[in-house]
């Protein structure tokens, strides 16, 4: 059994910043891609920013220079800065494990997602 719990949601005034916190726990062996998303009201999921367990970084057009992933591997979590939030970043965020279990089982999980709003 594995879990994703996101944190750190909330509201924030334009220019502002949130930090997102999200700790995957259970039979896991290895992590290898973490990953954000956020879907805004009627609108599709997309992804915000991904790391993989070497650090390596890709970010959406978006939020390059404003939000900033990173990750603990021994914590098996993931964090994300944001900062300089504008209206059009309200969503809510979803994190997103791309795992292997101790039974050498691969698969993707998702968190129950977090709200962020930016409004004044």
């Amino acid at each position: 059994q594995v879990q994703v719990v996101e944190s750190g949601g909330g509201l924030v005034h334009p220019g502002g910043s949130l930090r997102l916190s999200c700790a995957a726990s259970g039979s896991i062996l290895r992590i290898e891609v973490m990953g954000w998303y956020r879907q805004a009201p009627g609108q599709q999921r997309e992804v915000v920013a991904s790391i993989t367990r070497a650090g390596t970084t890709n970010y959406a057009d978006s939020v390059k220079g404003r939000f900033i992933i990173a990750r603990d591997n021994a914590q098996n979590t993931v964090y994300l800065q944001m900062n300089k939030l504008k209206p059009e970043d309200t969503a809510v965020y979803y994190c997103n494990v791309a795992l292997t279990t101790m039974d050498y089982i691969n698969f993707e999980r998702w968190g129950q997602g977090t709200l962020v709003t930016v409004s004044s």
